[in-house]
């Protein structure tokens, strides 16, 4: 039995609440790197730009997923979740259970 449209709501909500979750415990790590140099110590300083970077390329994916999340709940409320959007097959409830905001089925996804 394939799961209801009311499950992958749920399972795409329940992510999307993580994602947010996420972005708001590591705002304080996107902020404005110290420059005095007397409170933090140069290698120090050029860790914290580092991580500052990374911490903002993993922000810009997690927008990303919340923007397919809700791609994917449009599809829901429209009756077209799980259905191929280039060839109208069914997408398998094994890839949508890894990847639930997935739009192709695993033929047109390979091609």
């Amino acid at each position: 039995m394939e799961p209801s449209d009311e499950y992958w709501r749920n399972q795409l909500l329940a992510l999307k609440d993580e994602l947010l979750r996420l972005e708001t415990e590591s705002k304080d790590s996107r902020g404005t790197v110290e420059l005095d140099q007397s409170r933090v110590g140069r290698l120090s300083r050029i860790d914290a730009m580092q991580s500052q970077a990374m911490n903002k390329a993993v922000s810009a994916r997690r927008k990303q997923a919340l923007v397919r999340i809700s791609s994917a709940l449009e599809r829901v409320d429209e009756g077209e979740f799980g259905f191929c959007m280039k060839c109208g097959d069914d997408i398998l409830a094994k890839r949508l259970e890894l990847d639930p905001t997935a739009i192709y089925c695993a033929n047109c996804n390979a091609s």
